[in-house]
């Protein structure tokens, strides 16, 4: 029976992604009680469904691709061909998730002050949430609900079963022909990792290029990685549909060249995410959402109502778990600390984590070009980079942008061996905001990625 007498606390936290724990970690250490609740899985989506089961799923691909390559090494395997388990792939990848999981939901069982409630969280009030027969009040609420794969409406999607990146993570059997839609980074990891473990992928992409929003020469490149490795890539797909047929599913696409459709076993669609804000009665607490349905929050995470708080992928300042934790970050600053941090002192950062990755950090190339300044560019390809051809490995290559007056880095990727590790010098230094000349003076360690990038920085030429 529904109960009408709210348990008063001094926060709820709706969601235990990667900010709720940790927020309930912070305020309960300052003594605050706190309701956190969780309708799914303690963790969110990259302890579960995103980036720990994937890029687990990326080792196991990537060992597969070594040891295919092993003769290259003077290493001889027997056998022959090389076989791939997916069922021990996947059972690798669960055992890494449910371990996470378990750990998490450990330390929340045994957080003084911390109550933790399974449910769906309904607001009732500006500052009441119902979650099943509960009644609970706080205060200060955070919104901690994540996001979920977007499926819009396309001719066909209905009479099909299709997987997103949820129902990869169930698929046991390797696909004989795996189809993605969406040509961006979700997308292009789970090309490469199928294509690696034997099955055929083919990615249709409705843009001209893939990951549209990088330079063309970066797009260029990771089509070539992909290409080489055997993904069929099916660009300007200007018109998508789907319709059963006894191979499993045709897909229809409008390119320049090619077939009119391809045929395949499975499709999984990974165009892009949506903020989970529909069904939590956000309008009964005052909480505004934009038209893409992400929550509107200023600087400092605060919503349109002034108990509220969104963090993580449903605020849309960042679809990462570093945005998420940072997000976290955040707010216990400005609340525990006294100290005013903002969303807008964050530099964007992130990485497209096929082989060999990517690391970004600030502007592309285009977008500094649009801020009128004065540039300076330099760029180095990986088959000049030691370490990469000692290990053979040098596919891609590193770029920065640098604005000339101030001498301070705008933006830099790094497509190559260990370029998701590397491009941190890069983000560091554009945190300090130091100019350029700073670690193109520094001594970097000999033989690794990272020494190439002072070479890189001292090699800027003007860009026209």
């Amino acid at each position: 029976m529904a109960s009408d007498t709210a348990q008063a606390f001094d926060a709820i936290i709706i969601g235990a992604g990667q900010a709720g724990p940790s927020l309930a970690g912070r305020l309960t250490d300052a003594g605050w009680t706190v309701a956190l609740v969780e309708r799914k899985d303690v963790g969110g989506t990259c302890v579960n469904t995103g980036c720990m089961p994937t890029k687990t799923l990326v080792a196991s691909a990537y060992a597969a691709h070594l040891a295919r390559r092993s003769a290259e090494y003077g290493v001889t395997l027997g056998g022959g061909e090389v076989g791939v388990d997916m069922k021990r792939v996947h059972d690798r990848a669960r055992t890494v998730t449910l371990n996470a999981r378990g750990n998490l939901e450990k330390w929340l069982g045994g957080m003084k002050g911390c109550t933790v409630f399974r449910g769906h969280a309904r607001f009732e009030g500006p500052d009441t949430v119902r979650v099943g027969d509960e009644l609970l009040t706080a205060p200060k609420i955070f919104l901690n609900v994540g996001g979920r794969a977007n499926a819009p409406p396309m001719p066909g999607l209905d009479d099909i079963s299709y997987l997103t990146n949820v129902g990869m993570m169930e698929v046991e059997a390797l696909p004989k022909h795996l189809v993605i839609v969406g040509g961006s980074y979700i997308g292009l990891e789970f090309a490469q990792m199928y294509r690696r473990f034997g099955a055929d992928v083919t990615v249709v992409e409705m843009g001209p290029r893939l990951i549209g929003r990088e330079d063309p020469e970066i797009s260029d490149a990771v089509r070539e990685i992909l290409e080489a490795e055997g993904v069929n890539m099916r660009l300007k797909s200007e018109c998508i549909s789907f319709a059963p047929c006894p191979e499993g599913v045709c897909v229809h696409v409008t390119c320049e060249e090619g077939a009119p459709q391809v045929i395949g076993s499975h499709v999984l669609l990974a165009i892009g995410r949506k903020p989970n804000t529909d069904d939590l009665g956000l309008e009964k607490a005052g909480v505004e959402l934009d038209k893409r349905g992400y929550v509107v929050v200023d600087d400092q995470l605060k919503t349109t109502n002034p108990g509220v708080w969104a963090m993580g992928d449903c605020n849309g300042k960042g679809a990462f778990t570093h945005t998420a934790y940072n997000d976290f970050e955040i707010i216990a600053a400005n609340l525990l600390d006294k100290d005013p941090r903002k969303v807008t002192d964050r530099i964007t950062c992130y990485g497209l984590f096929i082989d060999p990755p990517l690391g970004r950090v600030g502007l592309t190339e285009a977008e500094a070009r649009a801020t009128g300044r004065p540039l300076l560019v330099g760029q180095r390809p990986m088959t000049r980079v030691g370490r990469a051809v000692e290990k053979g490995e040098t596919l891609g290559f590193m770029k920065v942008v640098v604005d000339a007056e101030t001498k301070q880095v705008l933006g830099a990727a790094i497509l190559g061996l260990n370029g998701d590790e590397a491009i941190h010098g890069m983000v560091d230094l554009m945190y300090a905001k130091a100019p350029y000349t700073v670690i193109q003076r520094a001594v970097h360690i000999h033989p690794t990625v990272s020494e190439l990038i002072p070479t890189m920085l001292g090699e800027l030429k003007p860009l026209e």
